[in-house]
């Protein structure tokens, strides 16, 4: 594993009496470990990680003044890693149902190609010269029937595993307190 491929990222926050509210949604009553994260600080974490790659590892590295401080280090590391699993389980089912979906449009594609081969096999006989014409017709339409699902069970599925893989990172990302 080289080096560019393994590079650290590091995700930066003080935390202190007057900063922990800014972390967390103002309008939530929730107690604090509970609460959802602000859109300020989703936005942050998500503009940190833009480098991160396959192996690169992630921590979070919570700055803290004074003793005091460190009370809030707990619920707030809480407060992320259980607002980043349930964003990695809702992709999971996201990516279950991309799956699903694209299999059974697959196989709704070949039943369609089946039926309307079989169509022009009963309709012409196999003197009849028309029957190429139309069988050539039908076997573009096939390809284009058939393009879209083996394109995304092929090509389209990978983003959607980089994504879990990266939620998953920053759920059970190790925490530093500096």
């Amino acid at each position: 594993m080289s080096d560019a491929y393994s590079k650290t990222v590091n995700i930066y926050l003080t935390v202190d009496q007057t900063t922990i509210q800014g972390f967390f949604n103002e309008n939530d009553p929730a107690p604090l470990y509970k609460r959802q994260l602000s859109h300020k600080l989703e936005h942050y974490i998500a503009m940190t990680v833009v480098p991160v790659k396959r192996y690169s590892p992630v921590f979070y590295k919570l700055q803290c003044k004074n003793e005091i401080d460190k009370q809030y280090t707990e619920p707030l590391i809480y407060a992320i890693r259980r607002h980043f699993d349930t964003k990695k389980t809702l992709r999971e089912k996201e990516f279950k149902r991309f799956k699903k979906r694209t299999w059974l449009l697959l196989l709704f594609s070949i039943l369609i190609v089946i039926i309307c081969q079989g169509f022009v096999m009963v309709l012409f006989d196999e003197n009849h010269n028309f029957q190429y014409g139309v069988s050539n017709i039908l076997d573009v339409f096939s390809w284009v029937l058939l393009w879209q699902p083996i394109d995304k069970l092929l090509f389209q599925w990978n983003p959607h595993l980089k994504d879990i893989s990266l939620l998953k990172k920053l759920a059970t990302a190790e925490v530093i307190i500096i």
